[in-house]
This record gives C-alpha cells, structure tokens and sequence, in this order.
C-alpha cells in the first residue's frame, strides 16, 4: 500500500455513541457534529425546503416519538482526523441494532445523566462492549443540572461495569452553583456559561498550581477550596491516563460537561483526537489477522435499510471496511453468494443525507445501494485469498405475533415490506416448514419494535396489517454438541419447531417449565440464546 493510502486508513476513527434513554445521547451527537462543522445548528443542514435531514433521528417515527429507532452513521473532519460517528438507540427494545453496530467500531463514547448514573440499558450496552474488548470513553452530562456526587457517580461505574475510572475533568459546583470544569491534565479551568454558550470556545484560565489564589477570585473561594481537596484526592490515588490500559478496556477516561449547552464537548473531542485507537486488525475466519493497511479491500456488513428515501425505495448495506481502499464500481466476492458483485451506487451519510463517495478507507463506514444481495454479517473482499470475519448474532426474541394483511390486495407489498424489514433486522422471522411463508411467525425483543414494524408497513408500503400475539415465551436455536446435522426428531419436549430465515432449526416454548425440561433432557443438545451461524450462510 502506498504511503498516501496509508496516512489516509491512520487518520480515521470510528466510534459508537452508548447510552440509556433519555441521558442526553442524541444531544451529544449533535453538538459533536456542531464542533466538528458537519452542521451549523443543532438538528438542521442546509437542505431543500430546510428539510432537517442532518438529525441523527431521522426517520418521522423517531422524531414523533423522540426516540431513536435506528442506528445513524454519521462523518465528519476534526483535527486532521475522518470520524466516523454512529449514533445508535438507547431504547432497550432495539438492543439488537446497537448490538450490531458495536461491531463495526473501534471504540465507544458512554453517555450518563449526573442524576440517573448507570441505568440498566447502559449495563447491557457496556457489556457487549466488555465481551469485545473496545475502549470506552465515558461522559457525565447534564451538570447545569442537579444530580450525584462526582465520587458516587465514578464508585457506581466501578462496582457496576467494573471498570476503572480516570477523570480527566472534574466538575466545579452542579446545578444552580455548576462554575465550569477543571482540567487535570491541562491544569487549566473551563468557566461555565449557560446564556449565549454556542459553538464558541468557553473561557478557559490556566494555572500552575491549583492553590493558585486566583482562583478563588474566578470561582469563588468556597469551590476554590473544594477543588483543592477534590483534585489533591485524585491525584494522591490516581495518576495520569494510561493509554495502553484505556485501549485494552481496562480503564475509562471520564469527563464531565452539559450536552444541551455544548459545554465540555469541545474538550471531550480533543481528549477522542488524542487518545481514540485507529483501525484495528480484525481476525479472519481461518484464525489469522488481516490489518487494516493491507493492499486488498475487504469489510462486513453490519446493517441494513430499506426506504432510507422512500421516493426511489431504496435498499442501504452499510459495509465497515476493515482493510484497504475502496474505490467506486469495484468487484468484490460475495462467497455466501459465491459470485462478484459491483459497487456502484456507493455513499457516505450524515444521517439521512448522503454523498456519492469515489473512494474510503479502512475504518470507514460506507453504504451502497443493493437489490438483495447481502445480508447482514455478510463479508466483502478482493484478491484470491478467502477471507471470513466473524458474523453478528442473532438473540432470542422475547415477543412473538403472527401478522395478518387487511387489504388481499395488498399481498405482493406486504410480501415485500415483510421480508425486507426482517432483512434489516427491524424484526425476525420464522417460518415453519410445514406451511412455508405464507403464515410467518415474527419475532422481536421488544414490543416496540412490533409498533415501528405497524408504523413502517403502512408509512413505507403502504399496507395496513394487524398483529395476533403468539403464547411463545423463548426462541431457542436448537444444534447438536458434536455439531453434527440436528432435526425435530432428534429433540424431547413440549415445543414448536420453526425455521429461520437462513433455514437453521429453531425450537418455541410457552414456558420456562418446558424450556427447562427440554434441557434437562436433551443431554447433547444446545439450546442457545443467541445464534451465530455460518457468517456466509447456511
């Protein structure tokens, strides 16, 4: 690879913005699209008839409900830096988008409200983090707020996510009496202003010493002695940030700041530009590394989604590119396929926005149109050598619905709807083998995604469909421990036996009583929770 090549692929960052509702995520990925000039007002772009299409919560449904349905992918130029940012929901009923959208990033920026700490959504966020070992930036918002001691607030991350705390600002005051922040590793005080606090810089005084007697003339001299013991405290217990240990996931740095008034944004990004991990090598199927600077193109498909503009019905895969250039109508293999297909109708987003993009990097999130080809988990590649990352699981539902279509005439549309929403992963389906696809059986984690599936069948296909709850309570992938072919007949139990949609045996059961029983009686069979399958296919 060519040096120009490779100062390109070192300069890129990709991260996963993490949070419980509500905390003030979506807030934080405007203002970090604020700072990084990606947009000149919060929620807006300049767009035909001011179409607020830069919103990382783009689709109606989002900005009705003021939640976020969909993981966005979002990039923008800081620093000399390409970030790449995904925003992804913090409404547990769509763990399984954020779930997928972990895998595609290098590292993760946490976001907790001051008054709530470590909510449960955020447990969960943070252990599929965990289990991937990707470094996690932490920010503690809200601070113009009332909320908990900073030292309650680092104990909770500890003990919960057990996680080391290393807090490179600390907050001066909270609520009424919030004054700015300090700067441990600048030594330099940040000084808080709510009214007219935009995109310009906050005011910042430096000091030598932190007895400096001029502090107390800025902040008062009870805070001032405060910020004395508090900072004395933590730097007689904790010394600067370890990087090494920061990227190996041990260590989270933790800032401290107010999303809504942009305040500790601009700080937050610089500690990203200085510390974020670039690309990572990304383990191949066969047991093997492939780094990010190798000469031939290769990535995986991490999402899907259909009707991103609705006037031309689009199919969107988003491609993480793990290795090399990609450049705009190229071949690459397919081998669940086992044939070439071409990258044409190539894109990189804000949002919903999109720009046609001739070439990207590794560590960049691309998107192309595509008529049905992939799937997500999917992997892409050039060259002779096979190449097979790791796929993205599936995790049971905890819902279960058949589907019925008001309008027969309706039929090919919501044939259409249904598949392509259950290939995006807005919801999963069953089928079973008996009666083929004509009666699927859905799934979802949570009952809200069968309300985005209502909203969506009518709002993109236009098809009006009711739902008829099923009595399941578990979806169990069902295999054999020596791996070997499985069938219904080789299972005990009281169950229904489907398929799903890449024809792997899956077993539904109507209480933790049959579920339980069927372990316990079925020594050589696994019933998994989660499924990876053949990352290319059955």
């Amino acid at each position: 690879m060519n040096p120009q090549d490779k100062r390109e692929i070192e300069r890129r960052r990709t991260f996963a913005i993490i949070s419980h509702p509500d905390a003030g995520k979506t807030t934080m990925t405007e203002k970090l699209l604020l700072y990084g000039g990606a947009i000149h007002e919060a929620g807006e772009v300049k767009a035909k008839k001011e179409r607020r299409s830069a919103r990382s919560d783009w689709m109606k449904l989002e900005q009705e409900r003021g939640i976020s349905v969909s993981t966005s992918v979002m990039q923008f130029d800081y620093k000399q830096l390409k970030i790449n940012l995904l925003d992804t929901p913090g409404h547990a009923d769509f763990s399984e988008d954020t779930y997928r959208t972990l895998a595609a990033v290098d590292s993760a920026l946490m976001v907790l409200d001051n008054a709530k700490g470590v909510e449960s959504q955020t447990k969960k966020l943070y252990e599929v983090c965990r289990l991937r070992k990707t470094p996690i930036f932490t920010f503690i918002n809200k601070l113009d707020r009332e909320g908990r001691s900073p030292f309650e607030l680092m104990d909770e991350i500890e003990k919960v996510l057990n996680i080391q705390c290393n807090p490179i600002t600390w907050p001066i005051g909270m609520g009424k009496s919030f004054r700015g922040i300090y700067h441990r590793e600048l030594k330099s005080i940040i000084l808080f202003k709510e009214s007219g606090f935009a995109t310009t810089e906050a005011e910042e005084v430096s000091f030598s010493d932190i007895k400096d007697s001029k502090i107390g003339e800025v902040i008062g001299d009870d805070a001032h002695q405060q910020l004395i013991e508090d900072i004395e405290l933590l730097d007689g217990t904790l010394g600067p940030l370890d990087r090494n240990e920061f990227l190996a996931g041990n260590v989270t740095p933790v800032m401290f700041g107010s999303a809504r008034t942009n305040f500790g944004v601009n700080a937050f990004l610089d500690l990203f530009c200085k510390n974020a991990p670039g690309p990572f090598p990304q383990k191949n199927g066969a047991g093997d590394l492939v780094a990010p600077t190798e000469d031939l193109f290769s990535g995986f498909v991490f999402k899907i989604q259909a009707n991103m503009d609705k006037m031309h019905r689009d199919r969107i895969v988003f491609l993480r590119i793990c290795s090399g250039k990609f450049e705009r109508g190229m071949y690459v293999k397919n081998p669940r396929l086992e044939k070439e297909i071409r990258l044409s109708h190539s894109a990189q987003f804000m949002a919903r926005d999109r720009s046609t993009v001739e070439t990207a990097y590794a560590g960049d999130i691309l998107g192309f149109h595509d008529n049905g080809n992939c799937r997500i988990g999917d992997t892409l590649y050039t060259g002779s050598k096979s190449i097979c990352y790791e796929g993205i699981p599936q995790f049971s539902p905890e819902f279960f619905a058949k589907v019925d279509l008001a309008d027969p005439l309706k039929r090919k549309q919501f044939n259409k709807g249904i598949r392509e929403l259950c290939e995006e992963g807005t919801i999963q389906m069953f089928i079973d083998p008996r009666v083929g696809d004509q009666d699927p059986l859905l799934g979802a984690v949570g009952q809200l995604q069968f309300e985005v599936l209502l909203y969506r069948m009518k709002d993109e296909y236009g098809v009006d469909v009711k739902l008829r709850s099923q009595p399941f309570r578990h979806a169990r992938w069902i295999r054999k421990k020596d791996a070997s072919p499985v069938s219904s007949a080789d299972v005990k139990g009281t169950l229904q036996f489907y398929e799903d949609t890449s024809g792997y045996l899956v077993g539904l059961f109507t209480s933790d009583f049959h579920l339980e029983w069927a372990k316990a009686n079925n020594e050589n069979i696994l019933f998994m929770e989660s499924f990876l399958g053949n990352p290319q296919g059955k």
